[in-house]
């Protein structure tokens, strides 16, 4: 039997060469000592960036990555556990944080017997999505206090690596247009092209893509600072979201509306009293469409979708991925979950929480806290806590 640990250091860097993922290099490194010492490890700390052209309010930036993972036992033939979506940020190599996959909200379990660690080693571990996030940093920062005091900056952020730790970042400005940085220079770069804000960005086959409020496209030329437009408008919905799913890049295009929250009652009467006060209303998803960037007649342009297949699509504050059915037990796919409005408790913000729409009967509701698809979410996974029941004490502390 061949001795895999005697492979030539060349082979072993050729090899290294081809993972394009943290998660593959990290196992790359786990096989034995001599593969470890040939590769050095992902490093995912990244200087501080200016603020210059983008803010006036902040010493700078510190960007943050995330990854998103799906995490379940190994394979087995009878294996029908359910998995767990989790966002793992490591900026800090001494800590792992640990959350929502939809929203920057983290992780702080409140029940006794979830473990301190995870050794991802022991599960199965497939890597659905990367995020990028902008921090303010609120002061003048050093070598020791990177991450202490920062507020998170809204907008979604694509990123885009160089080699030897150089990259390319793609953000929306405050006034809606969209700003690049590249790594070393000392201001951002605004590019003056707005014939309507900007509502998402992405990076998809070695290009970078925005979309705007009325789903016009652009692919961004971040050295000359211009825009090339891919795909006419697609009017309807209130916000646009592009998702990269199986190698082709989708749109889906979310129409929002402003009304009583559903679990306050009002009669008609009062209605029109409630409407003019803003913390009586609650912002709503009502429809999704679904489109995919195809070609017609020679064409670059948007194709409504009808079905995803097996395919399903998650839509997060600051990120988008999307997974295969068939690697979550009971799930027929062809389908869209997004984060939801806001739940109040007692007048106080208590929950952010999923939304799912089904392309193919076309309902669309919150992700039931009973369901199948919620334990996906919240609470952890029964084969990562040793007592199952006490799941339920530790509900309400999640800020899902």
């Amino acid at each position: 039997m061949a001795d895999w640990s005697q492979l030539p250091r060349e082979l072993l860097d050729l090899i290294s060469t081809h993972l394009l993922s943290e998660t593959d290099l990290l196992r790359f490194r786990s096989v034995c000592t001599s593969w470890r010492s040939s590769v050095q490890p992902f490093n995912s700390r990244f200087p501080i960036l200016p603020n210059a052209g983008i803010s006036d309010t902040t010493w700078g930036f510190y960007l943050s990555k995330r990854t998103i993972f799906r995490l379940s036992l190994p394979d087995h033939p009878h294996n029908t556990h359910t998995p767990w979506l989790i966002k793992v940020e490591r900026d800090n190599p001494q800590k792992t944080h640990l959350m929502n996959p939809l929203t920057g909200s983290e992780f702080i379990t409140p029940l006794p017997d979830f473990p301190r660690s995870l050794n991802f080693l022991k599960f199965r571990l497939q890597e659905l999505g990367q995020e990028y996030a902008l921090q303010y940093i609120s002061y003048r920062p050093n070598a020791n206090s990177i991450g202490d005091s920062v507020t998170l900056y809204m907008e979604k952020v694509a990123f885009c690596g160089l080699g030897a730790y150089g990259f390319v970042l793609l953000t929306i400005h405050v006034s809606g247009k969209l700003a690049v940085l590249r790594n070393g220079e000392r201001k951002w770069t605004i590019i003056n092209d707005l014939p309507s804000p900007y509502d998402d960005v992405v990076y998809f086959r070695g290009e970078f893509y925005a979309v705007d409020s009325t789903g016009r496209t652009v692919v961004v030329d971040v050295e000359n600072a211009s825009v090339k437009v891919v795909a006419r408008s697609v009017f309807g919905g209130d916000k646009k979201f592009l998702v990269e799913s199986d190698g082709e890049l989708f749109m889906v295009d979310k129409y929002l509306s402003v009304g009583p929250d559903n679990e306050m009652d009002y009669d008609d009467e009062n209605y029109e009293f409630y409407e003019d006060f803003d913390c009586f209303m609650s912002e709503r998803t009502v429809k999704l469409e679904v489109y995919k960037l195809g070609k017609e007649g020679g064409e670059w342009m948007w194709v409504e979708v009808k079905s995803l297949g097996d395919r399903m699509l998650f839509l997060g504050d600051n990120c988008g991925f999307s997974a295969s059915a068939l690697e979550f037990p009971g799930c027929k796919g062809n389908c869209v979950f997004f984060t939801g409005q806001n739940r109040e408790d007692d007048g106080l913000v208590k929950s952010r929480g999923v939304g799912m729409f089904d392309l193919e009967s076309g309902s669309i509701g919150a992700v039931a806290n009973d369901s199948g698809y919620s334990q996906w979410f919240w609470p952890p996974p029964h084969w990562l806590h040793s007592d199952p029941l006490n799941l339920e004490d530790g509900l309400d502390h999640l800020n899902i």
